[in-house]
């Protein structure tokens, strides 16, 4: 593609320069009265290959004009801007999320099945959910202690690794459910991240720093899950949502489980659900708070989730252009020089 193709009527010199040539071909340095003499005398191989020097000037003209007109090399480029919600999904794993719970057919305990369907609601299953792509998420667990399993980062196959990972506590000193904490780690962290981003893009506007210029924070979200209530940790739930509230954070709480106990072969299982403190939670933020008693129910609340945070991702194709000029101008210099050494020794004309 050229950027200048009007530069190309130039290469009409060239047969005007041709004509002029044919025209002037027997213009003679010095006068004689008579040259028959000299046409008896053989032609040497100079003058035989003089007219090179003619043709090199019309092959660096040629290749100026074509400079000129500024060849460019065109490569589509497809930028993306993102609009996103940064997500930390927030999952008990104390030991009552060892129940059992059916899913598709299958008998697995709680948690097995929260992690199906939170991977599905991450990676897209191509029937509820389309996946969260272009989002920030990261994942946080708790049960007596909590723990931020994966920092917010943009990929969805990450988190689904930290996922599968994710078991249930194993220590009795260690179980618990510190609902207040699991809250407490995840909103610092969504806090933490966009601060981070405010400050690289601020950054780079003057050159500072290299960031992602191209997402952008719509909103931050907390998806709390748990099947008990809070009997651990060092934060109350109620205080840390009362500040996730003036950072801006929505949280949604998902209540699994029957609120009855249910009697296990050596003990009673399965503690109450503390539905008024995941309500108060949910309102505190602007969430809500749903209940799922069986993983139809759970699917159900993510994909309603799902349909409420939408990511605004825009697309914008244009063409990159790389000029292409320089080869044609350094050949043209380099045909120039031949010229001008050949002129000057092998076919020096005197006078």
């Amino acid at each position: 593609m050229l950027h200048s193709p009007w530069a190309i009527l130039l290469l009409l010199l060239v047969p005007l320069l041709v004509i002029m040539r044919w025209k002037h071909r027997g213009s003679a340095a010095i006068k004689f009265s008579s040259v028959s003499k000299f046409r008896q005398c053989p032609i040497s191989w100079r003058q035989r290959l003089r007219p090179l020097l003619f043709i090199a000037r019309l092959l660096c003209v040629i290749l100026l004009i074509m400079a000129l007109a500024r060849p460019r090399k065109g490569m589509k480029i497809e930028h993306i801007s993102t609009e996103g919600v940064a997500m930390m999904i927030v999952v008990d794993r104390s030991g009552s999320m060892g129940e059992a719970m059916l899913y598709e057919g299958q008998k697995l305990n709680r948690l097995e099945v929260v992690k199906r369907v939170v991977a599905d609601f991450i990676t897209g299953d191509g029937k509820d959910y389309k996946g969260r792509i272009g989002d920030m998420i990261g994942l946080v667990t708790y049960a007596r202690y909590a723990d931020t399993q994966c920092p917010l980062v943009r990929g969805n196959t990450i988190i689904t690794d930290f996922l599968k990972e994710t078991h249930l506590v194993t220590q009795r000193t260690e179980d618990g459910t510190a609902i207040g904490d699991g809250l407490a780690v995840a909103a610092a962290r969504l806090q933490k991240a966009e601060s981070q981003i405010t400050e690289d893009q601020a950054r780079l506007k003057t050159g500072a720093k290299k960031a992602d210029p191209d997402f952008k924070i719509k909103s931050k979200i907390i998806i709390l899950l748990t099947d008990g209530m809070n009997n651990a940790g060092r934060y109350d739930p109620l205080e840390v949502s009362k500040l996730a509230a003036e950072w801006g954070i929505k949280i949604y709480t998902i209540g699994i489980g029957s609120q009855v106990h249910q009697q296990g072969w050596f003990a009673m299982m399965g503690p109450s659900l503390d539905e008024r403190l995941l309500s108060q939670i949910a309102k505190e933020t602007g969430g809500f708070y749903a209940r799922a008693d069986n993983a139809k129910q759970l699917r159900q609340i993510y994909k309603k989730i799902d349909a409420l945070e939408k990511t605004d991702v825009k697309s914008i194709e244009y063409v990159d252009y790389a000029e292409q000029f320089g080869p044609w101008a350094m050949a043209a210099l380099a045909v120039l020089l031949f010229e001008i050494l050949a002129a000057s020794t092998v076919f020096r004309k005197i006078p």
